[in-house]
């Protein structure tokens, strides 16, 4: 039977699972990150550039009035989602996307539009200033610029630092714990449950730094980044140190006087062909790759810690593991934010490969690529959830650990015949190979060995009282230093 083709959108009609089955967990990024979030970017940009040019001198354009200025701030701070259906149904007409931007700022009387300065006789006289010698990417680039801002810093790191706080707290907690460590998957040198947690710590610090630390970039320097058509206006005017102090100056906040100048909070980029080359994107989006990497490391070793009886999972009532094997409770936070780690890798690679790359001065590649900067950064987040949700059922179960550690005696190879070696008997390595590889080892054969040893008692004495929960090096004091 033929579904049909007249259903409306909703979260369960909705392409894509951001927008409708995860749809209500994201809903802390969509007003940056959504077409709602760029229109509302691009109108901030607009006006910050049309105050700019009311204060640089020009006799044309005289300084706008205290109460122009509160009434440009006002239309950025309360623009909404029915300000950015406005704007779509202008590019109805238009068909140009930051035209219609323009026009629902300024208003357009042929085509009957209204504008965000009808009322203000001010605004309108001055309204050729709007968009003035600007071309799309000049508004485009610095809006994606502030839609990753804002993702990032309101909501991304948070999530990030709720997961490191987490594993730090957990590294903390079982610092002492001890755990039969796997390489290769076999048997190895124990370690402790906190300070597998701390080694994730330190890697997600790491590279929080670096995602943070990336510089978001912002060009306004026209169709070809030479300030052409600035110049065919006003030859002598400095437009590079002007497009600068845009780009650079702070974005208003609550704490920003009335009459104080505002701007994009940016890092100006000098040299660009239409558009800004893109390399802090793939630099940003290569650092949130790579945390995403780490994530999915933690979500399988969890995932592999579970299976083994290491964590039991809290239980919530009603749920189901299995609909056919009751007993079963599912490792799934984890699965799910392996899963969602990897689609948002494979877009952000995608992104970091694509978007620094334009054909001569100007291709159209990167503007359709880059309306999916949300769909990348909304299944990390949508991920980091996951995570948080796993990581918040675990419960340790010591029983399995001890019992796991208790018949792996042949961990302790590695320390007799280390202290073998400091005292120079011969063949240590060996002679621990042929007690202990591939066989079913006891403590009762290791102490006869050791008994057997010509080394100081003391050290005897140490390496009989050692046994594999107690072998752990310094783990305690790298778990707690975290």
């Amino acid at each position: 039977m033929q579904a049909s083709t007249s259903v409306e959108f909703s979260p369960v009609t909705a392409l894509s699972p951001l927008d409708g089955r995860y749809s209500a967990k994201l809903a802390a990024l969509r007003p940056y990150l959504s077409e709602y979030g760029y229109m509302h970017r691009r109108v901030q940009v607009e006006l910050a550039w049309f105050e700019h040019l009311s204060d640089a001198g020009f006799a044309e354009f005289p300084p706008l009035s205290s109460a122009a200025r509160a009434h440009l701030r006002a239309v950025v701070a309360n623009f909404s989602p029915a300000d950015a259906e406005a704007i779509k149904a202008i590019e109805k007409t238009t068909n140009h996307d930051v035209k219609a931007v323009e026009y629902w700022i300024r208003g357009n009387a042929a085509m009957g539009v209204k504008g965000a300065f009808d009322g203000w006789a001010e605004l309108q006289q001055a309204g050729e200033f709007v968009h003035f010698a600007c071309t799309s990417e000049d508004i485009n680039n610095t809006s994606h610029a502030l839609q990753i801002k804002a993702g990032r810093d309101q909501v991304l790191l948070p999530a990030l630092d709720g997961i490191i706080a987490k594993l730090r707290a957990l590294a903390h907690q079982f610092a002492a714990v001890p755990m039969l460590s796997r390489t290769h998957g076999q048997t190895a040198s124990p370690t402790t449950v906190g300070k597998e947690f701390a080694n994730v710590v330190m890697r997600l610090n790491g590279v929080r730094g670096k995602i943070a630390g990336v510089a978001l970039m912002g060009k306004m320097n026209g169709a070809v980044g030479n300030y052409n058509a600035h110049l065919s206006a006003w030859p002598e005017f400095d437009w590079e140190a002007f497009a600068r102090a845009v780009v650079e100056t702070p974005e208003p906040d609550a704490a920003t006087p009335a009459d104080a100048k505002i701007g994009l909070g940016l890092t100006f980029q000098p040299y660009s062909i239409q558009i800004e080359p893109h390399d802090y994107m793939a630099e940003l989006f290569d650092a949130i790759a790579r945390s995403n990497t780490i994530l999915i490391d933690l979500a399988r070793d969890i995932w592999g810690y579970v299976s083994l009886g290491y964590f039991k999972q809290k239980l919530k009532a009603g749920e189901i593991g299995s609909s056919t094997m009751p007993h079963k409770v599912n490792p799934i936070d984890f699965e799910n934010a392996e899963g969602n780690l990897g689609l948002a890798n494979a877009v952000l690679k995608h992104l970091s490969e694509k978007l620094p790359i334009s054909r001569w001065q100007r291709d159209l590649t990167d503007s359709t690529v880059l309306r999916n900067i949300g769909v990348a950064l909304g299944y990390t987040v949508l991920a980091h959830q996951s995570l948080m949700t796993g990581l918040n059922k675990l419960e340790l179960n010591e029983e399995a650990l001890a019992a796991d550690l208790d018949a792996a005696w042949e961990v302790l190879a590695e320390p007799i015949q280390t202290v073998m070696r400091r005292y120079g008997v011969p063949g240590a390595y060996e002679k621990l190979k042929e007690v202990t590889r591939g066989k079913s080892v006891t403590a009762e054969a290791l102490h006869a060995l050791i008994v057997s040893l010509e080394i100081p008692q003391a050290d005897k004495d140490r390496l009989l009282a050692m046994t594999p929960g107690s072998y752990i090096g310094q783990a305690v004091e790298l778990a707690n230093r975290v």
